[in-house]
């Protein structure tokens, strides 16, 4: 049963909705906040860019976001509100590194209608009070007190009910505010009031200005000395004060972003919806305002907000297209622009549809979006996990150990890389024409496999067999020095740095060799009881070359034990428990943190904190990252170090926020690998598996990632044909030429691998691509692809006709096979039982395929199904029929074979705007609504009357703060059948912010257990502002709000492995379970995604 779902983001928000800049951190620090919706970042403006230092959830969607500085303090405050009335004050707590709540509370109204604009929050620029506009003729007032606390908020009537703006003026003596509204002529005006706060009323301000250009929406309040306000308008600018009114032309734009430069106010950034950035220059004599100036900088993307930073630096914050960081040059370049490009932030919001399918037949889905908007339209390639560039490979079978070594001590690349087998050694080495050959290094001896080999100082190289130790010049390559064993032993593991080498002989005999110039000596021995199985003493103190612990694993007490250098002194033991020995340990750091990692023979791999003063060992932690054992092994990326664990499943190790990650690399097994930076391959990995040797560049280390595909223009629809390896999008360009915008709307077929467009179908004018599907018919083998159109035509409000077309693929291109006229838009396709299922306006209609006299193809009508306001979305499954309603929520209809006919069988009867339905298994439907809830219902085949039968009854409701356009079912990680998660079922969601969520349906007793895991969570982790997270979770829409239920918050329960341990403790004492249950359990669902 599908009734206990765990909802959780493997991409957060990146539609960027706010952003403002100001001392928040400290008096002499510059912040950049961001606001992507319902998460707030902030950065520090350093001499090389923006440095992020926090990224905390809120537990709302905000509305306003807004830096300002009560009397006598030194640093801004942050001030927040929510589209659900709640706002806070947040401080910098600069000892935690993390935010404070200064100041809280709900500003909603029991009665009230909410504004059609959105909301508006505004502070006075003097700090006297916090002005919010939240329901139509209500203008509601904070007063700050003289101590700059928040005092009891109170309503003034305004009279003016469609309002489109409202600004606090500068340089008033009271407080004043500007309102920009539109009367019922639909012309607009603007209007000034003082604000008295002793009679808590309005009173007629110094000016008003009468009949604005008619598309007028945004209003810029000037600083001293000038004061005013700017009214940008969609063909006009006007600077308007007590004094004075001056307008300027400008070509028709809209302009919804601007950003300051100057704090005088003289000039301003604005970006405009096809993303084009001006400066508006306010030319003045002395003190008085003269004239406007306007002047076109260069392209940027569509800004929803702009923040101009300092030294010529502008954040534009996106959320059509990616945010940028921008740098404003003096000179313009070649194209004449003057805006150069520093930094992209990818943005995949609006995800408006998207697909899941496996393009590397690895058994793995990646997720491929339709995002942005306008010009800023793209394809993004979604998966989860690292991928290996191959540069080169070659075939070799049974490979035993891989290391690349130097041809200098001090060389910058790689020269040779070193392969061992069984029973022999192979060097490999970079040839002029950069290809890989055989080499040989005459010292090393290569009729034995090597156990391990290093570069060692003094220019050296050191090889260790199983009967000696080598040492050999780099130069001449030639043998200088070989230690042996003692007679009758043999070396059955080993270790070295460039100064030092551990190996251990069998019975226990530990012995450490120091590397001097041309010689090896043995400096120390020790007996331990039991045999080693490996060793590690890889430097990560201040010295490079040398360390002052050694890791080592041991068989049969299945113990790892930290030893000091040189003198082989036991610091540390711990025993791992169970049966499985240690195979490869790993003394390493991560973000400047000492850890040692242990890999056993089973897949789990165990990390401790270690203290590097006394080698002691902490916070020991454990997760399974395969079945087979795993080797350990540093690298480094972009001047980081990581851990590549390699097994069946191979893993890349590193750390965030001082957390270690573990991101799956996408390539089937790997048994070794070893870093080699070589000249023709720099930053290259060395990787053998399954018979070959690659070598390739790796991805950033993330966990998600993401390519992206500039379109140019807007897809709107997506789906993936495999027979044909290509996809199918509909798009719509817009052509602005001159003042008429025209829109172009294309059906392009793409290749699914180079994602170049193959193929293009034009619609006609008018029609809009509205649904596609790539199906076959019952008697006909052929994929087609089925696209459904609807004619908007600008004087009707429904559309009254559409088409459904039938193309297939042939050598690439789209033929047009077959086309059915419809009487309205055809909003959603399906394949139902070898026939095409589409929804047309308020009806279910049934074609069948058939076959003409000519042998040509036609869609013939078989039957349908009335009753709906309009049928947007539309899932199958056997002969049940899902439709989710424009407002009547979700009802289940069913095809019946002998009547051919299709029947209402159930229906939800509340009233739910429809964006989104999934069917999640045979008797429960998932559905998403315009008021950012999910829900889900179930068929009720058991009840008692036809009345109880015919009800889709609520089971789940959950707000996830999200708008979601799509759910499709399919996973973003490889599933393996034999893990536990494999079982699981998951669906996948895209939303307007550019979220992409999953829904797993936990079995009953994993989901009890992590909701009572949340409930602890959820005392113990405080929401920021002081926001609660019961509520943020609730169902909310005008008619009601329900706690939520059978939906869990993954994000919540995940971040219980971000705790400190202490905390951990506390929350599983609460549960009577330990720490490692559950944390193995919650690192089980980070998993599915």
């Amino acid at each position: 049963m599908s009734t206990y779902n765990y909802v959780v983001t493997a991409h957060k928000p990146t539609n960027v909705t706010h952003s403002c800049v100001g001392n928040f951190t400290g008096p002499q620090e510059l912040n950049l906040i961001i606001a992507k919706c319902t998460r707030i970042e902030i950065h520090l403006l350093t001499a090389h860019g923006l440095q992020p230092l926090l990224d905390v959830p809120i537990y709302g969607r905000i509305a306003t976001l807004e830096l300002f500085r009560s009397h006598g303090e030194t640093q801004d405050l942050l001030f927040i509100a929510t589209e659900r009335y709640k706002f806070c004050v947040l401080q910098w707590d600069a000892d935690a590194k993390e935010v404070v709540t200064r100041a809280m509370g709900d500003v909603s109204d029991r009665i009230g209608r909410p504004t059609d604009n959105g909301q508006i929050g505004i502070i006075d620029p003097d700090c006297r009070l916090i002005g919010l506009h939240l329901y139509d003729g209500l203008f509601k007032v904070i007063p700050f007190d003289n101590k700059g606390q928040l005092k009891e908020a109170f309503n003034i009537r305004l009279e003016e009910l469609q309002v489109l703006d409202i600004k606090f003026l500068y340089g008033c003596s009271k407080p004043t505010i500007v309102v920009l509204y539109q009367d019922n002529k639909d012309a607009r005006h603007v209007k000034t009031y003082e604000v008295s706060l002793k009679d808590k009323d309005f009173v007629e301000g110094p000016w008003s200005q009468n009949n604005l250009d008619n598309g007028a929406e945004l209003l810029i309040p000037v600083p001293p000395p000038f004061g005013g306000v700017l009214i940008i308008g969609e063909e006009t600018i006007v600077y308007c004060s007590a004094s004075a009114f001056k307008a300027i032309p400008i070509r028709p734009s809209i302009t919804r972003a601007y950003g300051r430069v100057d704090a005088d106010g003289s000039r301003y950034l604005l970006g405009d919806l096809s993303g084009l950035l001006h400066l508006l220059v306010i030319v003045h004599e002395k003190e008085k305002v003269t004239g406007l100036k306007i002047e076109l900088l260069g392209e940027t993307s569509i800004a929803s907000t702009i923040s101009y930073l300092d030294n010529a630096f502008v954040y534009v914050g996106s959320s059509y297209g990616d945010s940028q960081l921008i740098k404003l040059n003096l000179q313009p370049d070649s194209k004449g622009s003057y805006v150069e490009v520093l930094e992209r932030y990818v943005n995949l919001g609006p995800i408006v549809d998207f697909c899941v399918v496996d393009l590397e037949r690895q058994g793995q889905g990646q997720v491929v979006t339709c995002s942005g908007a306008y010009k800023d339209g793209s394809l993004c390639i979604v998966r989860n996990g690292i991928g290996i560039n191959e540069q080169a490979s070659v075939e070799l079978q049974g490979i035993k150990g891989m290391w690349s070594l130097r041809s200098a001590t001090d060389d910058l690349y790689d020269t040779f890389l070193v392969v061992s087998f069984i029973n022999e050694t192979r060097i490999l080495a970079m040839n002029v024409e950069d290809e890989l050959e055989e080499s040989e290094i005459e010292g090393f001896c290569s009729q034995v496999q090597t156990l391990f080999c290093h570069d060692a100082v003094y220019n050296q190289l050191v090889q260790i067999t199983s009967s000696s130790v080598r040492l050999v010049s780099s130069e001449s390559r030639e043998l200088k020095n070989e230690w042996f064993p003692r007679p009758g032993f043999s070396i059955n593991v080993a270790t070295a740095n460039a100064s030092q080498v551990l190996l251990a002989t069998r019975g226990g005999n530990l012995v450490y060799l120091e590397i001097e110039n041309g010689k090896l000596v043995e400096i120390n021995h020790a007996e331990l009881k039991y045999d080693i199985s490996c060793l590690d003493i890889n430097p990560i103190g201040e010295n490079s070359n040398r360390s002052n612990l050694a890791a080592v694993g041991m068989w049969t007490d299945i113990s790892v034990k930290i030893f000091s250098l040189p003198d082989l002194t036991l610091k540390t033991e711990d025993h791992l428990g169970g049966e499985i020995i240690p195979r490869s340990v790993l003394l390493c750091a991560f973000e400047g943190i000492p850890y040692l990692l242990c890999a056993l023979g089973d897949g789990h791999l165990l990390n401790y904190l270690l203290d590097m003063e006394t080698g002691e060992l902490t916070d020991r932690k454990k997760v399974s990252l395969g079945t087979q054992p795993i080797t350990l092994r540093t690298f480094s990326s972009k001047n980081t170090t990581h851990v590549f664990a390699a097994s069946d499943r191979p893993t890349v190790i590193y750390s965030s926020n001082k957390k270690l990650l573990y991101s799956n690399v996408n390539l089937k097994e790997v048994s070794h690998m070893c870093p080699f930076n070589s000249a023709a391959f720099p930053d290259s990995l060395a990787i053998a598996k399954e018979g070959d040797l690659t070598i390739g560049t790796i991805d950033d280390i993330q966990k998600l990632h993401i390519r992206s595909i500039p379109l140019g223009e807007h897809a709107r629809r997506i789906c993936h044909q495999e027979t044909s390896r290509t996809f199918a999008i509909c798009s719509l360009k817009y052509n602005q030429s001159g003042t008429e915008d025209s829109e172009m709307h294309f059906v392009r077929l793409l290749d699914d691998q180079t994602f170049d467009v193959k193929s293009s179908y034009a619609l006609d004018q008018f029609e809009y691509g509205c649904s596609i599907l790539s199906c076959s018919f019952s008697d006909d083998n052929n994929a087609y692809y089925c696209v459904g159109t609807a004619y908007v035509m600008p004087e009707e409000n429904e559309p009254s006709k559409g088409r459904i077309l039938v193309f297939a693929v042939e050598d690439r291109k789209l033929q047009l096979v077959a086309e059915k006229e419809t009487k309205g838009a055809v909003y959603s396709l399906n394949a139902f039982n070898g026939k095409l299922l589409a929804a047309i306006n308020q009806k279910i209609q049934l074609y069948k395929w058939m076959l003409r006299e000519d042998g040509t193809r036609e869609l013939q009508s078989e039957c349908g199904h009335h009753g709906h306001i309009l049928a947007l979305y539309v899932q199958t499954r056997g002969d049940f029929i899902v439709v989710g309603d424009l407002m009547k929520s979700i009802s289940l209809l069913i095809y019946k074979h002998e009547e051919g006919a299709i029947e209402e069988r159930a229906r939800d009867y509340n009233a739910n705007w429809m964006s989104a339905v999934e069917i999640l298994d045979d008797d429960i439907y998932l559905g998403a609504e315009n008021n950012f809830n999910l829900f889900t219902v179930r068929k009720n085949s058991e009840g008692a009357t036809d009345e109880e039968r015919g009800r889709l009854e609520v089971v789940g409701e959950y707000h996830l703060g999200e708008f979601v356009n799509r759910f499709r079912h399919g996973s973003l990680v490889m599933r393996l059948p034999d893990s536990d998660i494999g079982q699981i079922p998951t669906v996948i969601f895209g939303t307007v912010n550019g979220v992409i969520g999953v829904i797993a349906s936990l079995p009953q007793e994993q989901y009890l257990f992590m909701e009572k895991l949340q409930a602890n969570l959820r005392k113990v982790i405080k929401g920021v502002g002081g926001l609660s997270h019961e509520q943020w979770r609730s169902f909310y829409n005008e008619k009601k709000t329900a706690d939520s239920r059978n939906f869990l918050d993954g994000d919540l329960i995940e971040s219980f492995l971000d705790l400190k341990k202490n905390r951990m403790e506390e929350i599983a004492k609460a549960m009577n379970v330990s720490v490692e249950e559950v944390m193995k359990r919650v690192e089980e669902l980070t998993r599915l995604h």
